[in-house]
């Protein structure tokens, strides 16, 4: 019913809200995507984008669509590859950054493992700069990572905007060094943040260096001070740190997937595995977002239930 062509030129409209961006990821020229994306509009009888010179955003039939295109996706693809019989195979390491810990990365790459038994998967989680420098050393095969300002390599999954994170109710002093929770180098936020704060003349002071996000965030929660974080990624238990506290904004961060030189055994493998974190760009943001809205949620729950629970031993009744 829908033509696979029109509907891979659809999720890519989708994650990068550009058709010339679109374009470029897939090799087309700007009216072919147009017209993929008007066939398809055709074929399901619906508007699956609102667009103007400006901007493109998906409608609600078109975020309906998302999931029924890469669904019809897969399937096809799993078709595709029963009946020619061949089967992806070999060794294939992948790097993801720290960032992605709270995504929902573990989920397509359990899915990767099961539509590709025979893959062999190594993964690495480390630094996104630490990735580039092991990628470029041939110590990995693909990587899922932030690349620096103006670095062209690899192909786009989102760009977000970079923000100030910190313990809710945390106060900076304006006439105090700013409290620092960065990555070790040569992690990238930590250059952002340093060369932020320098380009504004304001003094820092680092409280807290670890390679581990499990780390920052504790000493960020804990109210030791602030850190750069990517805005769609914010990690439960904390907040946006607010203007009027005048810290400098750190720019946008571009995360992407990038290829190694690629060893023919790992070849096919790494193309899979690309196409199904790019096709799922939209659901590891989200994802993120879902989960810390759920953990919050059950905190919230917890507290209110002991709280309950103690003015119903008081014998007071319990207001919210």
């Amino acid at each position: 019913m829908y033509d696979p062509t029109q509907l891979r030129t659809f999720l890519s409209v989708a994650h990068t809200l550009s058709f010339t961006r679109a374009a470029r990821r897939l090799g087309l020229r700007q009216s072919t995507v147009s017209q993929h994306v008007r066939r398809l509009e055709e074929a399901t009888g619906r508007q699956l984008f609102t667009r103007d010179t400006h901007s493109v955003e998906l409608t609600e039939d078109g975020e309906a669509m998302l999931g029924f295109a890469r669904r019809i996706l897969d399937v096809h693809e799993q078709a595709a590859q029963f009946f020619a019989g061949t089967r992806l195979r070999g060794r294939l390491r992948f790097g993801a950054s720290e960032d992605f810990v709270l995504t929902r990365l573990p989920e397509i790459l359990e899915r990767f493992r099961y539509e590709h038994p025979e893959v062999d998967l190594e993964l690495t989680v480390e630094l996104s700069g630490t990735l580039h420098e092991k990628l470029a050393a041939g110590e990995l095969d693909l990587v899922l990572a932030k690349r620096r300002p103006k670095d062209t390599r690899g192909e786009l999954v989102w760009r977000d905007e970079l923000v100030w994170v910190g313990a809710r109710g945390l106060r900076l002093e304006p006439d105090r060094p700013v409290p620092l929770i960065v990555y070790p180098p040569p992690g990238i936020t930590r250059e952002l943040a340093l060369r932020a704060l320098e380009r504004q003349g304001r003094e820092w002071r680092i409280v807290c260096t670890s390679g581990s996000l499990n780390g920052l965030l504790a000493a960020a929660r804990a109210g030791l001070g602030v850190m750069v974080h990517s805005r769609g990624l914010i990690p439960p238990g904390l907040v946006r740190v607010p203007d009027r506290a005048g810290l400098p904004e750190p720019g946008r961060v571009d995360f992407v997937v990038a290829h190694g030189r690629r060893r023919p055994s790992a070849r096919g493998a790494a193309h899979a595995l690309a196409a199904a974190i790019l096709s799922g760009g939209d659901r590891l943001k989200r994802g993120a977002v879902e989960k810390a809205h759920e953990k919050e949620a059950a905190e919230t729950g917890e507290a209110e239930t002991g709280e309950a629970e103690e003015a119903a031993e008081a014998g007071a009744p319990y207001r919210r």
